[in-house]
C-alpha cells in the first residue's frame, strides 16, 4: 500500500472541480456564523421596507454616518446615507480614489411577498368581520391560510397625522388568520389545481366576531372592530384609502435544525442578502474605491415606482456624487461594478425533479455567483460578461471566499429575475450574487447561517479590494 497519488488523481485535482460543503472545508465557521446571525435574527423582525429603513438609520448614525448633503466635500473614510421616501436607502463610504475611477456597489431588496390591503378592505359577512387583501409578489396562495398573521404599515389620517400600525406580533396581542375549508367538505376543492385551491379573493383575514351593542346599528361586528382601531389609532374607515397596510406572517425568526445550523423565518428573500451587505458596509473603513450599498423596494413586483430600481433615484444620486467632484456621471457608472445581491434556489431533494443537478446550488456551499438568470431562453437576464465573472472570482480567491455557481432550476420549469437588469441599464457591469434558500417565497423560508456569513465576508472583500477594473 502507498499513499502516493496516481497521475490521474493529480491531474483530476489540477483540472477538475470537486465541490465540498462549508462543513467539510470550514467546519469551525458555524460558531462564527451563529454569532453573526444573532444580529440577523433581530434584523428579520422588520418585515416591511419602511420598518427596515427605520431600523437601520439609528445604527448608521451610531457608526458615524451622516445624512448626505449635496455639495459636501467628503474625505476618504467618511460615511453618509440618503433616504428615498422612507422605503429605500443608499449607504456610502468615501473611497481613497475619486468617484470618477468608479464605485463598488451592492444592492438588495427589502420588500417581500405579502398580503396588501385593498383600498376598501373592511367588510362584514355572516356576523364576522374581515380585511380584504390583494397579494403582493409571487406566492402560493394556499400557504397563507391557517397561519398567524400580523398587520403592519402606515395610515395617513385625514387630519394629516401619520400613524404606524403593528398588530399581531406581541405575546399579548390577538391572533389574526385566513380560514380554510374543513377537509370533511373539501371534496370539490381537493380536485382543483394548487393555484386554484385558494383564490385571490378568498384571502380575507378574519378580524372579529362580536357585535357592537346597539340594536339600531347595521354591520355591528364591523363597527365594533372599527371602533377598536379608532380608539387605538384614530383610524376611520375612509382613512384606509390613503393607507399602506399589509399582512405578514407573525412567526418570529428561529434557529432551525437540531444542530441549529439554519434559520427559519419570513422574508429571507431578500433580508439575508440585505443584512450581509449592510454589515459589510458598516465594517468597511477606508476603501480604495467608494462603496454604495442600496436597500431597494418593489423588486417583488417588477421594481417599478419611485422607490423601485427602475426609478432614477439611484442615477440621480450618483450624478450628485459626480458633480460634487467635478466629473461626469457616465464615467463614474462605466468604471463601477455592482453585486446584485438576491437569493437563489437551494436544491431540495424532495423536489429534485425540477433541478438540474450539475448546475444547481446547495445549502452550505456558500453564496451563489450567478452569471445569468431570467426564464427559459435567458429571457430578461443581465448575463454578466466573462470579464466581470473573472474579476469577482479573482477577488474571492484572494480573500479565501467560498462560493458556488448555478441556475435557478431546469430550463423549462420556470425561472426568475433580479435587480441586476435594472442596474446594468446604467452601464454598470453587474453580476447576481446571493444566499441559497429553501422554500423561497413561502411564509417561512430556510437559509444556512454559514452561507449568510460567507455572503457578508464576500461583499466585504469586494468593498475592501484595491483591484482595479480593467475591462
Amino acid at each position: 500500500m502507498t499513499d502516493e497519488k496516481t497521475k490521474g488523481q493529480l491531474l483530476a485535482e489540477d483540472i477538475l472541480t470537486d465541490p465540498k460543503t462549508l462543513g467539510e472545508t470550514h467546519n469551525s465557521i458555524l460558531s462564527e456564523a451563529s454569532e453573526f446571525c444573532e444580529g440577523y435574527k433581530g434584523f428579520l423582525n422588520n418585515k416591511t421596507e419602511r420598518e427596515v429603513v427605520e431600523y437601520v438609520i439609528p445604527i448608521l448614525k451610531e457608526r458615524g454616518y451622516t445624512e448626505y448633503v449635496r455639495g459636501t466635500k467628503y474625505s476618504p473614510g467618511d460615511k453618509f446615507y440618503k433616504v428615498n421616501r422612507n422605503k429605500t436607502i443608499l449607504m456610502c463610504t468615501k473611497g481613497k480614489r475619486p468617484v470618477a475611477d468608479g464605485l463598488r456597489v451592492s444592492v438588495a431588496h427589502i420588500d417581500s411577498p405579502r398580503l396588501d390591503f385593498k383600498p376598501h378592505p373592511i367588510f362584514e359577512d355572516a356576523d364576522m368581520a374581515y380585511f380584504k387583501t390583494h397579494y403582493y409578489g409571487g406566492i402560493k396562495k394556499y400557504q397563507w391560510t391557517t397561519i398567524p398573521l400580523s398587520i403592519r404599515g402606515v395610515v395617513k389620517l385625514a387630519n394629516g397625522e401619520s400613524v404606524t400600525v403593528r398588530i399581531g406580533e406581541g405575546e399579548d396581542e390577538p391572533a389574526l388568520m385566513i380560514t380554510d375549508l374543513l377537509i370533511h367538505l373539501a371534496q370539490n376543492q381537493m380536485r382543483k389545481t394548487a393555484s386554484e385551491v385558494i383564490e385571490g379573493e378568498q384571502l380575507n383575514i378574519l378580524i372579529g366576531s362580536w357585535p357592537f351593542d346597539d340594536e339600531k346599528v347595521k354591520s355591528k361586528v364591523k363597527l365594533a372592530v372599527m371602533n377598536i382601531l379608532f380608539e387605538k389609532y384614530g383610524i376611520r374607515e375612509g382613512d384606509f384609502e390613503s393607507a399602506e397596510l399589509c399582512a405578514v406572517p407573525a412567526f418570529k425568526p428561529r434557529d432551525m435544525g437540531l444542530d441549529r445550523s439554519m434559520i427559519a423565518a419570513y422574508g429571507q428573500d431578500d433580508s439575508s442578502c440585505a443584512y450581509a451587505e449592510f454589515m459589510a458596509e458598516l465594517d468597511t473603513v477606508e476603501p480604495e474605491y467608494g462603496t454604495v450599498t442600496i436597500f431597494a423596494d418593489k423588486e417583488e413586483t417588477g421594481s417599478d415606482g419611485v422607490t423601485g430600481m427602475r426609478s432614477f433615484f439611484f442615477r440621480d444620486f450618483i450624478e450628485d456624487l459626480a458633480q460634487d467632484e467635478g466629473c461626469e456621471v457616465r464615467h463614474v457608472l462605466r468604471n463601477s461594478i455592482c453585486l446584485s445581491c438576491d437569493v437563489g434556489a437551494a436544491f431540495d431533494p424532495a423536489f429534485g425533479e425540477v433541478f438540474e443537478r450539475n448546475n444547481t446550488t446547495y445549502l452550505n456551499r456558500g453564496p451563489i455567483l450567478t452569471k445569468y438568470d431570467g426564464s427559459r431562453g435567458k429571457y430578461s437576464t443581465n448575463d454578466a460578461s466573462a470579464e466581470m465573472m473573472a474579476y469577482i472570482m479573482g477577488i474571492f480567491r484572494d480573500a479565501d471566499i467560498v462560493w458556488q455557481t448555478g441556475e435557478l432550476g431546469k430550463i423549462d420549469q420556470g425561472g426568475g429575475g433580479t435587480i441586476a437588469s435594472e442596474i446594468s441599464v446604467h452601464n454598470i457591469d453587474t453580476v447576481d450574487f446571493g444566499v441559497p434558500v429553501l422554500s423561497m417565497h413561502a411564509p417561512i423560508e430556510v437559509t444556512s447561517k454559514a452561507d449568510i456569513y460567507m455572503m457578508y465576508k464576500a461583499v466585504l472583500a469586494v468593498y475592501n479590494s484595491s483591484k482595479p477594473k480593467d475591462f
